[in-house]
């Protein structure tokens, strides 16, 4: 069987693209399936920054997208055309001579044409966003109602194109809830998932509350700053320590503003499993996800979770009450009062703790890849009967 995998970059850092090269590899590596991954991003003498199976084919059309972020609107807007026209000619050549089975896309630029090419594939959606902040189109110069419009216009296109979709893939029962459920049959829910258990286990011994994320408004990092503060003035000797990509330098503001002393914004680590080893609780305070992986990355390494109830992730992940809390969205109060909870109760939250750990068993990669395995199976059946057909 033949899959194309549209991975689009692979030349820098990117949660969605370290899944799906992980989902690559373990189809490379555990089927004798024909695996293609089809990239637009020029490597600009870059290597891979996420490993590839060396079995998969590579395939760049060196569009190079990347180039629009440092471009004026009206010309990124031209530029972004060009690309698109050239995107969907060459897309359309590849599969009408490759003819694979199976088309995989992450949802991004080529879903607005991908349905139009008639090769005989099954198209397959993943979308690693949910539905209430996909696709929201806003800008600080141009009225609401405006921006409204669009959003309306570019939500219209986009629903039009999942239902012609063979399949619709997203990561949690809430975001299928918030497409509609029934009302769309071709979607399906396959979460992300951790290769395995890690070794290192906290002991949640160490007064150390823990967050990661990029320092972008997203992750909300204001808000838990907030609840932060609470939080020292009640246990004094608790430290709250934060990692993560970005420009820290307005964090760090906010943070003496509020006359925080013990909070500490460090920079991205590679060793986040004994970061997670050595603090005793999870913060994650972000306003939106698509997921939220690094609750389960957090919680496999035994430590209890608070977070918000934010779309979409968390509440597919925490069972509230027992392996960590989840806090009705911009409730800083109730977060913190969470947080002084398992810092004041030992012995809860090292219970909590172990079940945390025990409960994310159920993302374990072998588990969830068997089932997108079966997933892709089925939907490459019709596919294989249809072979025939092609020219």
């Amino acid at each position: 069987m033949k899959v194309v995998y549209v991975l689009g970059g692979n030349y820098d850092a990117s949660g969605m693209c370290s899944v799906i090269t992980k989902k690559i590899n373990w189809l490379a590596e555990h089927t004798d399936w024909e695996i293609t991954a089809l990239l637009t991003e020029s490597p600009n003498g870059r290597e891979f920054y996420f490993p590839i199976h060396p079995s998969v084919k590579i395939v760049n059309f060196n569009l190079n997208y990347d180039e629009l972020d440092v471009m004026s609107k009206f010309k990124k807007i031209k530029c972004y055309r060009t690309k698109q026209k050239q995107y969907k000619r060459l897309f359309t050549d590849f599969l009408m001579d490759y003819r694979p089975d199976i088309v995989v896309s992450a949802m991004r630029r080529e879903v607005n044409f991908l349905n139009d090419i008639k090769d005989g594939s099954k198209k397959v959606g993943e979308l690693h966003f949910c539905r209430s902040t996909y696709r929201i189109f806003t800008h600080p110069k141009l009225p609401a109602f405006v921006c409204r419009a669009i959003t309306r216009h570019w939500q219209s296109q986009l629903l039009k194109q999942i239902r012609k979709l063979d399949a619709f893939v997203v990561l949690t029962d809430e975001d299928r809830r918030a497409w509609g459920g029934e009302a769309y049959q071709n979607i399906h829910v396959i979460p992300n998932f951790i290769q395995q258990m890690p070794q290192q286990v906290s002991s949640c011994q160490n007064k150390t509350v823990v967050a990661v994320g990029r320092y972008t408004s997203q992750k909300g990092f204001d808000l838990l700053f907030q609840a932060w503060k609470k939080v020292e003035e009640k246990c004094p000797d608790w430290h709250l320590q934060i990692y993560g990509a970005g420009e820290r330098t307005p964090y760090q503001q906010i943070a003496d503003d509020m006359k925080l002393e013990r909070v500490h914004l460090n920079g991205t680590t590679k060793q986040v499993n004994d970061v997670f080893a050595n603090a005793s609780v999870m913060a994650f305070s972000s306003r939106y996800e698509g997921f939220g992986m690094v609750l389960i990355e957090a919680m496999s390494c035994g430590i209890p979770a608070v977070s918000f109830a934010c779309p979409c992730g968390p509440s597919d992940i925490i069972q509230d009450g027992v392996d960590g809390y989840l806090v009705k969205d911009f409730d800083v109060d109730a977060f913190a009062d969470r947080l002084i909870d398992l810092i004041n109760d030992n012995s809860k939250r090292v219970f909590m703790g172990k079940l945390a750990r025990k409960n994310m068993n159920r993302f374990l990669e072998e588990d969830i890849m068997q089932t997108w395995k079966t997933f892709l199976e089925h939907v490459a059946v019709s596919a294989q009967n249809s072979s025939v057909s092609k020219p």
